[in-house]
């Protein structure tokens, strides 16, 4: 098995998305990004800690490419909009790769170079940094669609 992290927005939506992809085994909500150990939701939403919401994708490379991953998470929100999606704002909203290894780091600038084009005249804002430590969120956002069915979907 490996792992890969995206933020592309409200992490409910993105971790409801991954779950449904043939091949992933696993899809965790949390925070990553920032410079604050172990954060709770309460202090990303405030903005001071630098953490993106994010999903930590587990997955089978058998069944699914690390790339064909990367190419459903710009499918799954607009890589243009800067520190938002949709009326969710903040930094903690930014669209986000945060890679494991160089191999998928060059995966996921190669994707974004060749989808570039289709966003134009915007600029797709999608950062690609480094993985550092992956915070689970609290219990109550992981599988948060499945414990809350008929909610409106994030917006992602």
């Amino acid at each position: 098995m490996e792992k890969a992290i995206f933020a592309a927005g409200c992490f409910w939506g993105v971790e409801d998305a991954f779950r449904k992809v043939p091949g992933v085994t696993d899809a965790i909500s949390g925070y990553t990004g920032g410079h604050k150990d172990n954060p709770s939701y309460v202090e990303v939403c405030r903005d001071t800690t630098g953490h993106a919401e994010a999903v930590e994708v587990t997955f089978d490379p058998a069944q699914v490419t690390y790339e064909a991953l990367v190419r459903k998470f710009f499918g799954l929100h607009d890589p243009t909009q800067m520190n938002r999606q949709g009326p969710d704002v903040g930094s903690q909203y930014r669209s986000a790769i945060f890679t494991l290894s160089d191999e998928q780091k060059q995966v996921a600038e190669r994707v974004k170079g060749e989808l570039a084009p289709n966003f134009y005249p915007k600029t797709v804002a999608t950062e690609i940094t480094n993985a550092t430590t992956f915070w689970k969120a609290e219990d109550y956002h992981q599988r948060y669609f499945e414990k809350n069915p008929g909610r409106a979907v994030c917006h992602i």
